[in-house]
């Protein structure tokens, strides 16, 4: 073990505890973390929190609470999914169960706390709706303040004969959420009332992508000019102008994130998409062809183009985050229940294993949290 040992209080030094959510079952028990020292190096993962499926998590921004998605079908005894809040604490990486709300819908996958930590937004894959829930004082949830179903279908019938809510995303200015939905080949808008934790339709609703594209999940260029949204089912890159005043989305480029040499198979999917925190590279990963692509950026327009494909070191290569100060990339890849890292070039955003390779069970999520 590296450092101090996780429970032991001790100074930061710029180390990092770090999140990984994961399919729990015989390989895991819930919610793992490692610390990370300022060299990348991680410590063997220890668990958390024990707790079913914790998919997708989210940190509050005084990173005193951690959020969960828990892919499950039944809570309480209604059809629902979950999601749980937990105290964090950043001296020690511990967790400590707070409460649990039921999703409203059914398949939870994503998580996020608005800009305030008031808010935590709920996006529900199976049965294609949002919920937004009051975050208290301490750190517990709400029962559920808004709730939207989605509506419609799109044109693949194995995967969009209905609404598929994959991600939903506050934009920089806390004033509206973003939410891909993959069954109806939409990226909603929604006005965000961080006050009264409510969500309502924006003015475009929505802003629409191709058709079969199966919008999964996006994120924004650090001065919220730009949104990038990864499509799952034509694995590629599209790239929108954001107009902040008004939460509009103006398509501008769809680029591949395959090589150019190769073409898209049925057991291709893309997954995640992260921007660099110096707004110079995006990121984004593709299943079955199991890598990370690398797009450099156009400064002046924000158009994107493909850098390189670097193997995931593992199978099905879910999501990935970035460490905050950008200089190493941490893949999770969920079917070979590995997480590998990865340094990154400042200068060329190229990704170069480290050697690093930690073993955790269906590994789904990263996040990082300072030490304290």
């Amino acid at each position: 073990m590296l450092g101090c040992l996780i429970g032991e209080s001790c100074a930061a030094g710029g180390d990092y505890w770090v999140y990984f959510g994961t399919y729990s079952g015989g390989k895991s028990q819930g919610i793992y973390v490692s610390r990370m020292d300022t060299a990348g190096k991680l410590s063997e993962p220890e668990v958390a929190a024990a707790t079913t499926n914790p998919a997708f998590l989210a940190v509050d921004p005084k990173h005193r609470f951690l959020y969960a998605a828990n892919e499950v079908d039944v809570f309480q005894g209604r059809k629902s999914g979950e999601v749980s809040a937990f105290a964090l604490n950043a001296e020690t990486g511990h967790l400590t169960a707070l409460n649990n709300q039921p999703s409203i819908g059914t398949g939870p996958c994503h998580v996020q706390v608005d800009a305030t930590g008031s808010v935590l937004l709920v996006a529900n894959y199976g049965s294609g709706s949002v919920a937004a829930f009051p975050v208290k004082a301490d750190g517990s949830l709400g029962s559920a303040t808004s709730f939207i179903q989605h509506e419609g279908s799109s044109v693949n019938p194995q995967r969009q004969a209905g609404p598929h809510g994959h991600c939903i995303i506050p934009d920089p200015a806390n004033r509206f959420a973003l939410v891909c939905d993959l069954g109806l080949d939409k990226v909603l808008i929604y006005k965000l009332d961080a006050a009264k934790a409510k969500l309502t339709p924006n003015n475009p609703p929505f802003a629409i992508t191709r058709a079969g594209a199966g919008p999964r999940h996006l994120a924004f260029d650090p001065r919220g000019n730009h949104v990038y949204v990864i499509d799952e089912l034509d694995c590629t890159m599209a790239v929108f102008r954001y107009d902040a005043k008004r939460g509009v989305l103006s398509e501008i480029q769809s680029i591949s994130t395959l090589p150019a040499d190769t073409t898209n198979q049925p057991g291709f999917t893309t997954a995640e998409v992260v921007v660099h925190p110096s707004g110079k590279f995006v990121y984004g990963s593709t299943r079955g062809h199991n890598s990370i692509s690398v797009f450099s950026v156009n400064k002046k327009t924000g158009k994107l183009a493909l850098v390189d494909n670097v193997p995931s070191g593992g199978k099905t290569p879910r999501c990935f985050n970035i460490d905050p100060t950008g200089r190493f990339l941490l893949a999770a890849n969920q079917g070979s229940g590995n997480v590998v890292v990865f340094g990154i070039n400042a200068d060329t955003g190229h990704l170069t294993p480290t050697g690093q390779v930690l073993k955790i069970g269906n590994p789904v999520c990263v996040v990082f949290v300072p030490v304290k």
